[in-house]
């Protein structure tokens, strides 16, 4: 488990494979080949005990066949014997072969280049298996905790049979947790590549006073608008929105861009947000599913003004436009928000009277033409009153314009900056996340 081999082991075995594959092409048939491959260690906990670990070494290799216009994919696991896989991979390759033949023709066909070569590898200091159970529940004694940390290395390559070949490897961790105090809990989430014990203390020790004040007298709050902070995970949560269509240049070009008077030079938002995919956060790799590599930084918004929508090479052929190595989904991969001069400690001063947000969750487009969003607030959320924190308060649901939220009703962003990770563990572990400071907003819309 977490073997610091795992990148060199697999590196070979995927090139032994892929050279295997390829040279079983026959004329007209274009392929590429995307791996993923993790060793992780998973532990659950609960009530500051282990309440399951394991451990997960599993690499997947996809095929993408191409020929006389048509397209087809098929994925299988691989055992990491070369000769086992070899053989598997040759039937995988006659199924893709046997589907294509049956296929209409795409018309929005990529045809395959050779997008050069890559290799990055982000070297992380991780825990030792034996002294992760140590080093977070001594921490937490005392403290109901439940929540999962995961942590290892995590591999993307990418070969092609016109000759690109990518490769990237990363070492990283999360513990996304929860502390309750009967049915009160305060969430937090401490990631990273560089496990950091006062760091970890530190992030514990905030959870626990989000929990403290929780016992407060509860507020009542109405309906209504009212000036609100966004910690930096419920401002990612929010911005995570612009994922789902809101910078894509297909939604645009089809008319489902909830950033559609953006695109075309109607509206601006704040010139307090500049956002970019920034890939030397060690998130997730520059490459995509093509090989086409994208720049290390990439400027969406700057000062409130769109700079560049994510375009993928389909959307590009289909429309005309000039691709940038997006991913299919045209959704940020490792987004990067510029910071703002807020200080942490002057946070609550600048709020004055108004809602603390820890988290936000449920997101959803309520009506998706002009950037509303609508969602509910979660875990530690409190009313201040007079810069001061008065109590916590029920679950409240808002909605919200995009256009408003970060345009002239955006007064500030946090120094701070915090990154936050996917967490998702569905079938493998997820690469990508986003770095993000705290936001205040006025005029928030609380609607229930």
């Amino acid at each position: 488990m977490n073997s610091p081999n795992f990148s060199a082991q697999v590196h070979p075995l995927f090139d032994r494979i892929a050279d295997h594959l390829l040279g079983q092409l026959q004329a007209g048939e274009e392929a590429t080949l995307n791996l993923t491959a993790e060793d992780s260690l998973f532990v659950r906990f609960n009530g500051n005990r282990v309440r399951q670990a394991t451990d997960v070494t599993q690499i997947q290799l996809a095929v993408r066949l191409q020929s006389q216009g048509h397209t087809v994919e098929q994925a299988r696991n691989l055992s990491g014997v070369v000769e086992i896989d070899c053989a598997a991979m040759t039937v995988l390759l006659a199924n893709c072969r046997a589907e294509i033949a049956v296929l209409p023709t795409d018309p929005n066909q990529v045809p395959m280049v050779n997008n050069g070569t890559s290799a990055e590898e982000f070297k992380g200091v991780l825990l030792a298996t034996q002294d992760v159970v140590n080093a977070i529940v001594t921490a937490a004694e005392g403290c109901d905790l439940v929540g999962l940390y995961c942590s290892g290395t995590m591999l993307r390559g990418n070969r092609n049979s016109k000759g690109q070949s990518h490769w990237f490897a990363t070492d990283s961790f999360f513990l996304d947790y929860s502390l309750y105090d009967g049915a009160k809990a305060a969430k937090g989430s401490y990631a990273g590549s560089d496990w950091n014990a006062s760091a970890w203390a530190a992030n514990l020790a905030q959870t626990r006073l989000l929990l403290q004040l929780l016992g407060q007298p509860l507020q009542d709050v109405k309906a209504g608008k009212y000036r609100t902070y966004l910690a930096p995970r419920a401002f990612s949560e929010l911005l995570a929105m612009l994922g789902w269509n809101a910078l894509s240049a297909a939604a645009w070009k089809q008319g489902r861009s909830p950033f559609k008077k953006l695109a075309e030079k109607e509206a601006r938002l704040s010139p307090l947000l500049s956002i970019s995919e920034n890939f030397g956060l060690g998130l997730t790799p520059r490459f995509n599913s093509l090989g086409e590599v994208s720049a290390t930084t990439l400027p969406l918004i700057d000062q409130g003004v769109l700079k560049h929508l994510l375009v993928s090479s389909r959307s590009a052929k289909e429309y005309g436009l000039k691709a940038n190595a997006a991913a299919e989904s045209e959704a940020p991969r490792a987004m990067d928000v510029k910071p703002g001069e807020l200080a942490a400690e002057d946070v609550l001063k600048m709020l004055g009277t108004g809602l603390y947000l820890s988290n936000l969750h449920y997101l959803n487009w309520s009506d998706q033409v002009s950037a509303r969003v609508t969602g509910m607030t979660r875990y530690a959320c409190f009313w201040i009153e007079g810069g001061e924190i008065r109590g916590p308060i029920n679950n409240l649901r808002w909605d919200e314009s995009l256009f408003d939220a970060l345009g002239p009703n955006l007064l500030a962003l946090t120094r701070q900056l915090e990154i936050d990770p996917a967490v998702e563990t569905y079938y493998q572990r997820a690469l990508g996340g986003a770095r993000t400071p705290g936001a205040l907003i006025a005029d928030f819309t609380f609607t229930l």
